[in-house]
């Protein structure tokens, strides 16, 4: 990519950005140096591994890499067998320290790590935990090595404090002792690293020892007392094993460190490379920025791209697509429209992209390799060629027009501007459309309206524009791809205050196939305003649709989930009214069978009270919404007949009515084999069901037949010791005339036997149709001897 697209296109203050990202220096140089890519597989891997990074910073945070420096020249002494010094020993562990902690801020748990573009990065780190604790433990600071880096030290250093203190022992008894006097301070001072003591000069000959100094005025002389020469000398040969111990540990260290020479370089390879990635994950995370999609079909298609220079709260999204149904893009509009944002921003992104950059745009967004990017763009003017405006983006534009080819993206501002409007427009057509028949993919800006019809009226060829809000005399900034821009010179002059004369004479300047044109592009830009609020007004319609479909779909899902905890409940409840109505109905048969015979009627009428009672609970409990209490039609003493069918409303059982009212009221009703006295305020007339066809006559015969029948039949029948054939003949006559009675249930004795008869009974009552069903006896009822017949209602 040549460099002046870069600088032209800002492409290095993107690279500044991204450097200061960085937190190594090593890093920031790979910034520095990063280019754009041609290769698509490059391009595609750059990408993928800024992604992967950008995961890690959103999942886990920020990192340092700030321990990262370069240790290649320590590595190259360590190759030729030199000892390394404490700062550059200190400089690989915290190298060590750092890969150690960023190998460890990779890891995750076990069942969520997975394999990305910079695991196998992560996974080559070698932190060298060993060496790295064994130069942190030896070396305290750059100045400093510590007593237990090894015994000789050790010893040395021990030696060292021991004749320290011995010195200042004697020099303190001769300080506070017979010296005192003599001395022009009770202090123990240093010089050429010897302990001395500050004598008065008049007192020199009486404290024996070697002179090392003497003060600026003559009046105080720095004595070494001869009894502690030897001391000191002690000490000075002790400084100097120290040095040797130091020196050996230093060489011992260097040697370990020599045996990873390979290890630490590719540490601090990979990790400049780490660091170079997670900065270009940090600039993506600031702009918010997205991973393009690429092609090779050279499209690009950006999708709410923002200028990356630009102020984020300022800059206005825009959408560019270039390279798919046109090749060239024509932008027009007014100066500070932001033409040359949109242009810019093109150029940029593309190389942004193909550096492996995210580019701040909404995501989807598609780029394409382009091996050049040429553009010409500013101010060219030079002063040191003597070279004018025009004539400077002339001999750019020559330039490009000699190197670009099919792979190549052209972008061009302002072009042909600078000379005669006439020749300027003829010359930007000629080239424009020297591009476009030559397959290049290319954008320019213009003021031209000729360059306006030329896009009109050239297939492959768009007109985009930049719109301006000519109320507010301000740009919007935002592309619109497909109008051409309208010249606002006299509506803007008129909202300036520019008299209206002489805007009218203007006018009348301009010739009217222009003025034409102008109205045309006016009426697009009215069409494209209407159909543009339009639209909103319709994706705001959509949002509220959607809004109510979805809190339409929760108050039916809310329904749903009451419906069926109501349900669930109401089956709940009703099982357990069921349960209770079996108990007591199993009550009341255990109540009649152990009463027998001889039973007092008085005490079983008392129990039938209380039975009659708990069923109507049971009853009222089962009703499933309380409904208004219906107005019942009261039946009075003389309209009680017997024979009449009645239904007894607290029990719930239909039957007839076998008695007339006592003087109470109360009258004995037959129901089914059980026989029950209730009051005519419990009861109600039940009309009689009669098949249709059935004449008037007909229905009064039928009735009293079953009133006949009901007095006399019986709710059993004895089968035994009949054949097949003769029950089953008398079963069923049997049967017709008990449903006709309206029993509900009857008793069929068959009989244990071979079961022949049984299976035939079976047999014949499966094809009756109003038999409702039919079992065998239980326990007490005859067991397999008897089958209990239930009658349909």
């Amino acid at each position: 990519m040549n460099g002046k697209v870069l600088h032209t296109l800002e492409y290095t203050k993107i690279i500044n950005l991204l450097a200061q990202k960085a937190s190594s220096d090593p890093g920031r140089a790979m910034c520095q140096e990063l280019t754009p890519f041609t290769d698509l597989n490059a391009i595609e891997t750059a990408q993928r591994e800024t992604a992967d990074a950008l995961s890690m910073l959103f999942a886990k945070g920020s990192t340092s890499f700030g321990g990262n420096r370069d240790v290649s020249m320590s590595l190259r002494s360590l190759e030729i067998g030199s000892t390394l010094s404490a700062p550059e020993l200190l400089k690989i562990a915290g190298l060590l320290d750092n890969v150690n902690r960023i190998k460890s801020y990779s890891r995750g748990p076990r069942d969520e790590e997975k394999e990305t573009s910079l695991t196998n990065y992560f996974q080559a780190l070698e932190p060298l935990t060993t060496l790295a604790n064994e130069i942190n433990r030896c070396i305290l600071s750059e100045e400093d090595i510590a007593d237990d880096a090894s015994p000789g030290l050790k010893h040395v250093r021990r030696s060292i404090s021991l004749t320290g203190d011995k010195i200042h022992s004697q020099l303190a008894g001769m300080v506070n002792g017979s010296y005192r006097s003599y001395l022009q301070d009770a202090v123990i001072t240093m010089r050429d690293n010897r302990y001395c003591i500050p004598v008065k000069a008049e007192y020199k000959s009486q404290v024996p020892g070697m002179i090392h100094d003497q003060s600026s005025t003559g009046s105080t002389f720095f004595i070494e007392p001869a009894a502690i020469v030897n001391l000191n000398n002690q000490l000075k040969e002790l400084a100097l094993k120290e040095k040797e111990e130091i020196e050996a540990v230093l060489a011992d260290l260097s040697a370990q460190t020599a045996n990873h020479i390979l290890e630490i370089a590719e540490n601090q390879r990979i990790m400049t490379f780490l660091d170079f990635v997670f900065a270009k994950a940090a600039l993506a995370m600031d702009e918010n920025a997205t991973m393009p999609l690429f092609n090779r079909e050279h499209y690009i298609h950006i999708r709410k791209g923002r200028h990356p220079l630009l102020p984020p709260k300022k800059v206005v999204p825009i959408d560019v697509t270039l390279g798919k149904d046109f090749d060239l893009l024509v932008v027009t509009g007014p100066n500070t429209g932001g033409k040359t944002v949109s242009l810019k921003t093109v150029g940029l992104f593309t190389l942004m992209g193909q550096a492996g950059l995210h580019i701040p745009a909404l995501d989807r967004s598609e780029l394409s390799i382009f091996t050049e990017v040429y553009a010409d763009i500013g101010d060219e003017q030079s002063i040191e060629q003597s070279l004018s405006t025009f004539s400077s983006h002339m001999t750019s534009i020559v330039s490009i027009l000699k190197n670009a080819d099919e792979d190549s993206l052209c972008l061009f501002d302002e072009l042909g501007a600078g000379t005669d409007p006439t020749e300027g427009a003829a010359l930007a057509i000629a080239i424009l459309d020297h591009l476009h028949t030559s397959g290049i993919r290319t954008m320019a800006t213009t003021h031209y309206s000729e360059l306006k019809v030329y896009a009109l009226s050239t297939d492959f060829v768009e007109n985009a524009c930049c719109e301006f809000n000519v109320e507010t005399l301000a740009p919007t900034y935002r592309l619109l791809i497909g109008i051409p821009g309208k010249s606002n010179a006299f509506a803007i002059s008129s909202k300036l205050g520019l008299p209206d004369y002489i805007i009218e004479a203007a006018r009348k300047q301009i010739t009217t196939e222009e003025k034409s044109f102008e109205d045309l592009i006016a009426d697009l830009e009215n069409s494209r305003l209407t159909i543009e609020k339009e639209r909103l007004e319709i994706a705001s319609y959509k949002e509220q649709v959607k809004a109510l479909k979805e809190k339409l779909q929760a108050k039916n899902e809310k329904i749903d989930n009451a419906k069926d905890r109501i349900l669930r409940q109401a089956n709940e409840q009703a099982r357990e009214i069921l349960q209770e109505a079996k108990n007591v109905a199993d009550e009341t048969i255990r109540i009649y069978q152990k009463a027998g015979p001889g039973a007092s009627l008085k005490d079983l009428e008392k129990t039938r009270e209380r039975l009659r009672g708990e069923i109507g609970k049971k009853n009222d409990k089962l009703t499933l919404t309380q409904k208004q209490p219906q107005k019942k039609k009261q039946l009075k003493p003389e309209q009680i007949k017997i024979g009449d069918s009645v239904k007894i409303l607290s029990m719930g059982l239909k039957g007839t009515v076998s008695s007339l009212p006592d003087h109470k009221g109360n009258v004995f009703v037959q129901c089914g084999i059980m026989r029950s006295q209730a009051n005519i305020k419990d009861l109600a007339p039940l009309e009689e069901e009669t098949p249709p066809g059935l004449s008037a006559i007909q229905k009064s015969h039928t009735s009293k037949v079953k009133m006949s029948k009901a007095l006399n039949i019986s709710s059993e029948i004895n089968l035994l010791g009949r054949t097949v054939d003769e029950a089953l003949a008398e079963l069923d006559k049997y049967l017709d005339d008990a449903y006709l009675s309206h029993l509900s249930t009857v008793r069929v004795v068959h009989g244990k036997g071979t079961g022949a008869l049984r299976s035939a009974v079976h047999s014949h009552l499966k094809r009756i149709k109003y038999v409702k069903s039919y079992r065998l006896g239980e326990y007490g009822e005859g067991d397999a001897g008897v089958t209990i017949v239930t009658f349909k209602e």
